[in-house]
């Protein structure tokens, strides 16, 4: 059910006509309640139309907001003023139809970049859409989010507060143009407990940071990039000081099941990598080294190939612009279930066979561990391998 697990929230997937495929391309969300909300963004200076007016409703108003409409096949990003124009046209019309003022709509946009919004086909699939709005209707809308996906993303996680039983419920889409930062990926997510608007809008940026912002299929940032919650609380219990680190981790897990799966879902990708870095001075340079060794396109060909060239990752990490020592590091790899295997043993390499270390190496799942040797702080990131299949996708992205 994802969005539509929370008490008050109905949704629904409809295809208007914007994807020449007839796939479905219009999601709308809508809650029974008012709800708080908060969202992160692209840290892109490109950035969709759909994102900057959502800026200005969030700077606008701090709760009362009911309902999100979004369609992909269509970034509406470099579309001028005409772009931002058809998003009011879009909300206001959306607005109309449920009954709400139309600054309590929000909006977000999945596609390709620089072509005008075609809101006469969103005018009709809107008018479709709010006739078929359910409670079912969460596994739609998640599948009319999709661009080059090939499956949904969905994940509920239920918690007690207090004694109430509280729902969280997301979907999300993304499978390339994915890098920390946000990517081209969307997720919305729905709760029914309340929660004033500072509190979730710290909450949300706390949850992405240690998912939404550990991921990178391809190293490459979109205009759209947007991760929102909406709060409705009709459940009828609030987040306070004593259930809020609870709640941060409930909400902190079903996030994290969105980005893995939006990575395992990579363009062409056939395998998902953590890259874990130790031993670092700082958690930022942990991450820098762990982000280039996870978009550096040597490191993930041989992912693909399943071939165990571990001097590559040692070359990508020493790439990274952090102060190294290359005798006080170690390496290893490991497949899910597995114990690790060492490949470098503080600055020389280390005694295992081959066969080992490509077995691990051609795992669906594997995780590269480097230790820096240099202090006691560690971060990580999630990655994919690169296919010829992402090529074959990308080239011929909008034919």
């Amino acid at each position: 059910m994802s969005v539509t697990a929370p008490r008050g929230f109905r949704a629904t997937g409809v295809a208007c006509g914007i994807k020449g495929s007839g796939a479905l391309d219009l999601a709308l969300v809508a809650s029974d309640h008012p709800c708080t909300a908060a969202a992160v963004f692209t840290t892109n200076q490109i950035q969709a139309a759909s994102i900057r007016y959502n800026q200005t409703m969030l700077a606008r108003r701090r709760a009362g907001f009911r309902a999100v409409v979004i369609n992909s096949g269509n970034a509406n990003a470099c579309t001028g003023p005409k772009g931002l124009l058809d998003v009011y046209n879009v909300t206001e019309l959306a607005g109309s139809l449920l009954g709400f003022p139309p600054d309590t709509i929000l909006m977000m946009s999945t596609g390709v970049i620089g072509v005008p919004l075609p809101v006469e086909k969103i005018r009709a699939g809107l008018m479709r859409a709010v006739s078929t709005l359910s409670e079912e209707g969460g596994e739609a809308a998640a599948r009319a989010i999709l661009t080059t996906d090939t499956y949904p993303k969905m994940a509920i996680r239920r918690l007690s507060i207090r004694g109430v039983r509280v729902t969280i419920g997301g979907m999300a889409k993304g499978a390339g143009m994915v890098h920390p930062d946000m990517a081209t990926m969307l997720a919305l997510i729905t709760t029914d407990a309340e929660i004033d608007a500072d509190r979730l809008k710290a909450l949300l940026r706390s949850a992405v940071d240690a998912s939404f912002h550990r991921i990178t299929i391809d190293g490459d940032q979109s205009t759209n990039d947007t991760v929102m919650i909406l709060a409705n609380g009709a459940a009828g219990v609030a987040v306070d000081e004593d259930s809020m680190v609870l709640f941060e981790e409930a909400l902190t897990d079903l996030c994290v099941e969105m980005a893995k799966a939006i990575v395992r879902d990579g363009e062409g990708a056939t395998k998902l990598v953590e890259i874990r870095v130790q031993g670092a001075r700082t958690s930022e340079e942990a991450r820098r080294i762990a982000c280039h060794i996870a978009r550096s396109l040597l490191v993930k060909t041989a992912f693909y190939g399943g071939d165990p060239n571990w001097g590559r990752i040692l070359a990508a990490a020493g790439a990274a612009g952090v102060p190294l020592n290359a005798d006080a590091l170690s390496l290893w790899v490991q497949h899910e279930n597995g114990a690790p295997l060492l490949l470098f043993d503080r600055g020389s390499p280390a005694f295992y066979t081959e066969e080992e270390a490509r077995r691990i190496f051609q795992a669906p799942f594997l995780r590269v561990l480097l230790d820096l040797g240099l202090g006691e702080e560690e971060d990580w990131v999630w990655t994919c391998d690169l296919s010829h299949d992402y090529v074959s996708i990308n080239s011929s992205y909008r034919t």
